[in-house]
């Protein structure tokens, strides 16, 4: 089968394409055909070697790419129950889907329904997991909150949106055009800003008679981050849950202090996706609402396996943020 790995880290020239033995499922773990895989700048940062040191997201070399997908079972290991070959299947956070079939731990994978396309369950898996918990178990966004999308007309933008909304919160949302903001008004956001070199932070303020937004989603990091402490309210929560401006190395934690006695957290997604229960939970939430129509995700782009360095040096550039990026699995 066809597949991507690295066997070192560095830029997208290190990801070699290679054909290797379709891999042969452990007792507890399913192989997967897979139809559609995603690419998130977590790949990216993987090859670039950040999660060299993790401890929530353990990589170690070579590996294959990826950790998302969407296919169908073709066999089950000696232990699993519930799950068939037929089965049509997406996950996340699971490394080696930058390749034709993956071998996937049982209790990772969730049921897609027959009604909804394997493309669109690829591209809801990820982002649609993450702004749930962000939304959900972060946030815990309820009616008369208010809070602030930063990259609204992103995939995990686009989604916290709708999710937060639904929550029954008045939502502010950053972007960086004004053909950027007409999708975060489509989606539902309250109030459009630009980023505007951080004086959306003064247009929040100017809104809320001063008082700032309940919780901030800040996925920008260096560019943004302080000014996100300006938009907060006293005692509010600002979420990172990315750095694609870069990080910030020189926070004190005073500025928390100083800006209103700040909650300031860095979650990360493998630590609310515990267990099957949890899992499979949010995922029949999340695709019961996009077959009846509550909640809208929109792909990015569709590519081809020998297109995957092109898709991540425009990652790196810049000139692919947001929405969900697939490759389509050759067979």
């Amino acid at each position: 089968m066809q597949s991507v790995h690295i066997e070192r880290y560095g830029g997208p020239e290190v990801m070699i394409h290679r054909d290797v033995a379709v891999p042969t499922p452990g007792p507890d773990e399913v192989l997967v055909r897979l139809a559609y895989w995603g690419i998130n700048f977590i790949d990216v940062h993987t090859r670039e070697g950040k999660y060299a040191r993790s401890r929530t997201y353990p990589v170690t070399l070579p590996t294959t790419l990826g950790m998302e997908g969407a296919g169908t079972i073709v066999a089950t290991g000696s232990a699993v129950e519930g799950l068939h070959p037929g089965d049509r299947v997406a996950y996340c956070i699971v490394w080696g889907s930058y390749a034709e079939y993956a071998a996937v731990p049982a209790w990772r994978v969730a049921k897609v329904p027959d009604a909804l396309p394997l493309d669109m369950a690829a591209a809801s898996t990820f982002h649609g997991f993450t702004a749930y918990y962000l939304a959900n178990d972060v946030a815990r966004l309820a009616p008369g909150m208010t809070c602030l999308v930063h990259a609204a007309s992103g995939g995990i933008g686009q989604i916290l949106i709708q999710l937060a909304k639904r929550a029954g919160a008045r939502v502010f949302a950053t972007t960086s055009t004004n053909e950027k903001e007409e999708v975060a008004r489509q989606r539902g956001a309250d109030v459009m800003l630009l980023y505007d070199d951080g004086r959306f932070a003064d247009a929040i303020r100017d809104a809320t008679h001063g008082a700032g937004v309940d919780v901030v989603f800040d996925p920008i990091g260096k560019a943004t981050l302080r000014d996100s402490f300006r938009a907060s309210r006293r005692r509010g929560l600002v979420i990172t849950y990315g750095s694609v401006s870069g990080s910030i190395g020189d926070l004190d934690p005073i500025e928390l202090g100083e800006a209103g006695s700040l909650f300031l957290t860095r979650p990360r997604l493998a630590d609310h996706l515990a267990d099957s229960t949890t899992i499979r939970r949010r995922a029949e939430d999340i695709f019961s609402a996009m077959l009846d129509g509550s909640l809208k995700v929109t792909i990015g782009g569709r590519y081809t396996f020998d297109t995957v360095e092109k898709v991540h040096s425009a990652l790196e550039d810049r000139r692919m943020i947001g929405k969900p990026l697939l490759i389509i699995a050759a067979h």
